[in-house]
């Protein structure tokens, strides 16, 4: 097993709308199937609300505000050693509209779409982590400890 040399650091946003969460596909070519909260890798020397306002225009063209955290999230992929931390913030979009002409400039989110939360609880979408709708819906901070990498 290759280790990595400390966890990763990532930030992301939990947006309702019409009582319904967005989510990406963050698979270049869309790759898999799964659906996660719009977000990305923290940058230094940049707060994690701004690395999460910059992460989401880039996946969704859309400009939010960042409220309270949410959630706190473990994965890790025992055969690379891969380990991430996640921190999951309630937020609000301030600007803009989700739209088919937006291109992420890194070509990695290929979808997003706005669920309801049945989508979620009934299996009808495979979405990670598994306390993401219980966080979206819920309130307070709630701490998911490790679980295994989902592709």
């Amino acid at each position: 097993m290759r280790r990595h040399p400390s966890p990763r650091l990532a930030v992301r946003a939990l947006i309702l709308q019409d009582d319904r969460l967005l989510l990406v596909n963050a698979w270049a070519n869309a790759r898999s199937d799964l659906w996660c909260a719009p977000g990305g890798g923290v940058e230094p020397g940049q707060s994690l609300p701004a690395n999460l306002i910059r992460e989401v225009h880039e996946e969704t063209g859309l400009t939010i505000a960042v409220l309270d955290p949410a959630l706190v999230n473990e994965f890790h992929d025992p055969a690379s050693g891969f380990h991430q931390v996640e921190i999951f913030f309630r937020c609000r979009i301030t600007a803009g509209s989700l739209t088919e002409a937006w291109k992420d400039p890194e070509s990695v989110v290929t979808r997003r779409q706005f669920f309801a939360r049945d989508d979620l609880d009934l299996g009808r979408i495979r979405c990670k982590p598994d306390s993401l709708a219980r966080a979206a819906w819920g309130t307070g901070l709630i701490y998911d400890p490790l679980e295994l990498l989902a592709r």
